[in-house]
């Protein structure tokens, strides 16, 4: 009878998967600056500022604030700034936009910062099967990030790859 050989095994291919980037939304605080509008519509300044001095801005200590306005209202430059301003030395990073933006990307910088000589001139799956949903802006970073330094790319499982990128020969 003959041996069983895992040619899965013995192909070389490195596993990547983007799960441990993802980041999470746990680690995000929104502040929406419409409570903060007179009559959740017109910035006024005086208003604005007093409003801003009373605010309890320890709630955003060391987390990610993703600043925003969920109304249509024309807020000023310095409005931002202001909220800025005063978060600043208090929170780990201020991002314009919605949550989900912040999130999206929080992920993209961890994605960027994968360790590519790890994966210099080897076959890399990006796995495409695990118990976090990995969304689509994650792998097209991470093929940005992978593809200049990997002899190939390839997307699913080991056992059942789609090929993504294959290196040509006499590249240098």
């Amino acid at each position: 009878m003959d041996e069983i050989v895992n040619k899965v095994a013995e192909s070389g291919i490195m596993t990547l998967d983007l799960a441990p980037y993802l980041a999470q939304a746990t680690s995000i605080a929104p502040f929406d600056i419409k409570p903060f509008l007179f009559r959740e519509m017109i910035l006024k300044e005086k208003d604005f500022r007093a409003s801003l001095l009373t605010h309890d801005w320890e709630a955003y200590r060391d987390k990610n604030v993703a600043l925003f306005c969920s109304v249509d209202a024309i807020i000023p430059a310095w409005g931002y700034m202001l909220i800025a301003s005063n978060l600043e030395g208090i929170a780990q990073h201020i991002y314009f936009g919605t949550e989900a933006e912040c999130l999206q990307h929080l992920t993209l910088a961890q994605i960027a910062q994968i360790p590519t000589a790890n994966y210099t001139d080897k076959r890399v799956v990006l796995k495409g099967c695990g118990d976090v949903d990995i969304p689509a802006y994650a792998y097209v970073a991470a093929t940005q990030v992978l593809r200049p330094v990997v002899k190939s790319l390839m997307y699913g499982e080991p056992c059942s790859t789609v090929p993504v990128y294959k290196q040509k020969v006499g590249r240098s």
